[in-house]
């Protein structure tokens, strides 16, 4: 496997790959990899002959206050991970290389981030849109894998796709959970013992939702409401938890039949932001 920092090294790489026909599957990362990273790879090689992973850290979708310099960053293990997977090749840039001119364009996103991550966190999603259209051009992949535990990322980057007219198929990973149900992250590593007990409570406050809407609850308010101060008596502080449309993502007070939507948390314990999801199925 072949560890690359240049623009001009990963397209030769990817060309030389390609030569017979062979297809590119491409996984985005910033490092830190844990087992959902591993289902994303696994998930790519299902689907490609040839597997791309990203490393790195996007300054762009980090605000000043945000944990940019302490996130962890592991990338003599991530490459060994990456080598036991199969991987191709690993695309691993500096800052240099990805933002290397004084920019004097931007890429705004209307309506998609008014709720969930994107009202908590802006300028978050106008950065990962805009490193991941810069991987796109680079590498040009038939296929790129996403994780579902950012889905309002997935959706974004969908229409990313449609805009700039994308020759790439988005795959979405499904959420992959520790045995007590919390969904693995880079960023659960700065949970303390006592808060890891505790923070498998959203998943289970959000399985509890689901049960019920899905159950034939049409106006959640009042579910959500008890859901909400259960979580805050058990310490957690809510930044939001909702149902939200799948297209728009926009929050919903009454669900119709045969229709999706995302049931969505995102809570703090401490200093930790934990985020988690679900996707509900009505059909009566």
């Amino acid at each position: 496997m072949q560890a690359i920092d240049t623009i001009q090294g990963i397209r030769s790489t990817v060309a030389s790959l390609r030569e017979g026909g062979n297809t590119i599957g491409f996984v985005p990362t910033m490092g830190a990899l844990h087992e959902g990273h591993c289902s994303l790879i696994r998930l790519a090689k299902k689907h490609a002959d040839e597997v791309i992973v990203s490393i790195y850290v996007n300054p762009a979708q980090f605000a000043p206050d945000d944990d940019f310099e302490e996130y962890p960053r592991t990338m003599e293990t991530d490459l060994l991970k990456c080598d036991e997977l199969g991987v191709s090749a690993v695309f691993a840039p500096s800052d240099d290389i990805i933002y290397a001119d004084e920019t004097f364009l931007t890429i705004k996103i209307d309506e998609l981030n008014a709720y969930m991550d994107g009202h908590s966190r802006p300028g978050f999603f106008e950065g990962i849109v805009t490193v991941v259209n810069k991987l796109f051009n680079i590498i040009t992949p038939d296929i790129a894998v996403f994780g579902q535990k950012d889905i309002q990322q997935f959706q974004i980057l969908q229409q990313m796709v449609r805009a700039f007219n994308h020759d790439v198929e988005l795959m979405m990973g499904p959420i992959i959970r520790a045995n007590d149900g919390l969904a693995l992250s880079s960023r659960n590593d700065y949970l303390n013992d006592e808060q890891r007990k505790t923070a498998p409570g959203l998943y289970r406050a959000l399985s509890y939702l689901k049960e019920q809407i899905e159950d034939g609850v049409k106006s959640p308010d009042l579910l959500l409401d008890h859901q909400k101060n259960e979580l805050k008596a058990k310490g957690f502080k809510i930044d939001y938890l909702n149902v939200f449309s799948m297209g728009r993502i926009a929050p919903v007070d009454e669900l119709k039949a045969q229709s999706r939507y995302i049931l969505a948390g995102a809570v703090y314990l401490g200093e930790t932001r934990l985020i988690d999801n679900m996707i509900l199925e009505i059909t009566n």
